[in-house]
């Protein structure tokens, strides 16, 4: 039976594929692109049917070697999914499904190489699985499809395409405007400062119209100043209570967030996709790996994973 978005959003109980049957691989990133992209993955499932959620996300660019499916969204919209893929970023968490076996490599965009690589409006392109072609142009399909055979055929790893990937996108990559290019900068270190940053001051850093600024940051984060800060700090919240241990300074920074713990629940599951007490579970693994803290490297206020954990 088909997930239903609202349905899997709203906390109503339906089934996840367990985490023994998959295998999630961080692959490096070169240095060259460390400002264009956060991460590289190598995702593999020999399921027959695989159910999961993405949580709220920046931008990817993804083949899929092996696997054919679709992702739901809250307006009722139903994406397929393609050999070679953009994600767009999302505003809110999405189910997927996948009919396997499904193997996944792709390349997690920064806003900055979100905008240098594709061009488009995040506000406006958001909350879709596109078909790479249709935005990017014949080259990545021919690229793409060429790494889907060579993989699927053995001559190449999910590493190696992951570095074509990066190779793809290096020689795509167009210029910023710099003015952009720092509001970006300064929205991130906004966001990083505090789980609830006040918009004072970010305008107070800033050399934009609140006007100016609230059109170019959903132009480049795909939401508003308000609605972005909400968006993380929600994911970023979820990321730390899925460590194994907290040390209690973090705990009572993540009390002082929401409103009470109502609040944080209902939060965590619209951006997350889930309840806090099934960030840890089994049942929930893509999710879990993929609100591992490294994922928000550029947007942590708190540092390095190994500082949270309770001594």
């Amino acid at each position: 039976m088909p997930i239903d978005a609202q349905s899997a959003l709203s906390g109503k109980a339906y089934e996840l594929t367990p985490a023994r049957h998959f295998e999630l691989e961080y692959l490096p990133v070169p240095v060259v692109l460390s400002a264009y992209i956060t991460t590289l993955y190598h995702y593999r499932c020999e399921e027959k049917n695989i159910h999961d959620i993405q949580p709220a996300a920046i931008g990817h660019l993804a083949i899929f070697p092996y696997g054919k499916g679709e992702m739901r969204f809250r307006d009722g919209r139903v994406d397929p999914s393609n050999q070679v893929n953009l994600l767009t970023p999302f505003s809110v968490a999405a189910p997927f499904e996948v009919r396997g076996p499904f193997h996944a490599i792709g390349a997690v965009m920064t806003p900055l190489g979100w905008a240098a690589f594709t061009g488009l409006d995040a506000g406006e392109h958001g909350n879709r699985l596109y078909r790479a072609a249709d935005w990017l142009g014949p080259e990545v399909e021919e690229v793409g499809i060429s790494l889907c055979d060579a993989y699927r055929n053995g001559n190449k790893s999910g590493a190696d395409c992951a570095e074509a990937l990066c190779s793809f996108i290096e020689v795509n990559l167009k210029p910023v405007k710099p003015r952009h290019a720092k509001l970006m900068h300064a929205v991130i270190q906004w966001l990083s400062r505090d789980l609830n940053p006040a918009l004072e001051d970010l305008h107070a850093e800033i050399s934009y119209s609140e006007r100016q600024a609230q059109r170019l940051i959903e132009r480049y984060f795909g939401l508003p100043p308000q609605a972005l800060a909400r968006k993380y700090r929600a994911l970023r919240a979820a990321g730390l209570m899925s460590l194994p241990k907290l040390a209690p300074e973090y705990e009572a920074k993540l009390g002082e967030a929401f409103y009470d713990q109502s609040h944080m629940i209902r939060e965590i599951r619209l951006f997350a996709g889930r309840t806090p007490s099934r960030l840890t579970d089994d049942a929930s693994p893509y999710l879990t790996e993929m609100l591992d803290l490294r994922n928000f490297r550029e947007i942590d206020p708190i540092g390095p994973t190994d500082r949270l954990r309770s001594k």
